[in-house]
């Protein structure tokens, strides 16, 4: 059974890797996750609020001069709140490369150029085998457009690319005007990867205090679907590895993502719950399904379910809208 896939053009030995989590912050835990099987290590973020901060201090001596550098810092944790700051971050890449043979995959999560490509180059120096941009941005201004939006991600991806020789990776969210353009424009970019999706945290407001409050809630398996929707409208039409990242809890759900176009999978949310071990668990049950379903190698799954086999996917998506209201009312739906 050869479940290797090719992802970001490095040799995965699987399928199956740990998404960007507090996990990695811990040696000890990165060890067991790569024990049990998975196949990279993405590191969690480091904030372009992070980096800028870290050169606002070393500057103007931001603990002292807080309140007249810069109003919108103060919307931000401070330095001491984060597991990292930039330079240790640098660090860390080093020391969990020592630790581990699997790739180690950073991310860098913002909005603007800001210190991106300077520190796009550090990770590459301190031995990252590629770099995540993970692209976190709530349009919010009713001024902006969706091609001034669009715009950003293109021109953060295109200064990353071209400030560095390791691999690149965007993760995206899904609330793109059309999502197949903006992937081919980053494609023709030749940008190395594209991860489908990230997840925004929805604020929550809270009744006797009467304000908005952050809320984290791990993803399961029904937000898989508009992964698997969006790789298999996207995977016929791009060069770049596609993964899919919110929503793989077991290893059937790997392989409904790989046969929609992803060549990998993120998982997080899972091991969270249910610990390092359990990536075990969901190759096991990835391998049963392909004995029993007689697939020998993953790559004969790879988008074998994308719409590149519908010829009208427009049409193939409006037939299914169609039929799913219609299947409520012939089951006795009542509203």
């Amino acid at each position: 059974m050869d479940l290797s896939t090719n992802y970001l053009g490095l040799r995965l030995a699987n399928p199956i890797m740990l998404g960007a989590s507090p996990l990695v912050d811990n040696l000890d835990a990165v060890k067991k996750l790569e024990d049990a099987g998975a196949a990279a290590i993405v590191m969690h973020s480091l904030f372009e609020e992070q980096i800028t901060g870290e050169q606002l201090n070393t500057i103007y001596h931001m603990e002292m001069y807080a309140n007249s550098v810069s109003e919108a810092l103060s919307y931000f944790p401070s330095t001491r709140e984060f597991a990292f700051g930039p330079d240790e971050y640098l660090e860390h890449i080093r020391r969990i490369k020592k630790a581990v043979s699997v790739p180690v995959i950073a991310s860098l999560n913002g909005s603007t150029l800001g210190g991106w490509v300077e520190y796009a180059r550090q990770i590459a120096q301190a031995g990252a085998d590629a770099l995540e941009l993970n692209v976190y941005h709530v349009a919010t201004d009713p001024v902006e457009t969706a091609s001034a939006v669009e715009q950003r991600v293109l021109d953060v991806c295109r200064a990353v690319k071209k400030a560095t020789t390791i691999p690149v990776s965007v993760k995206l969210s899904p609330f793109f005007s059309s999502l197949p353009n903006l992937c081919c424009q980053l494609d023709e970019q030749h940008i190395d990867g594209i991860v489908m999706f990230n997840r925004f945290y929805q604020p929550d407001i809270d009744l006797e205090l009467l304000e908005a409050v952050p809320k984290l809630q791990l993803s399961n398996s029904s937000e898989l679907l508009l992964r698997l929707r969006w790789l298999a409208i996207v995977s016929p039409h791009v060069q770049a590895s596609l993964a899919c990242s919110g929503g793989v809890h077991t290893g059937t759900d790997a392989v409904k993502a790989i046969m929609a176009g992803a060549r990998a999978v993120q998982v997080v949310s899972a091991v969270l719950l249910n610990g390092p071990k359990y990536l075990r668990t969901m190759l096991e049950q990835m391998t049963q399904w392909m004995e029993q379903n007689e697939y020998t190698a993953v790559r004969l799954m790879q988008g074998s379910m994308s719409l590149v086999r519908c010829p009208d996917p427009h049409a193939f998506e409006r037939a299914n809208y169609m039929r799913v209201l219609q299947s409520w009312r012939q089951n006795g739906g009542k509203v």
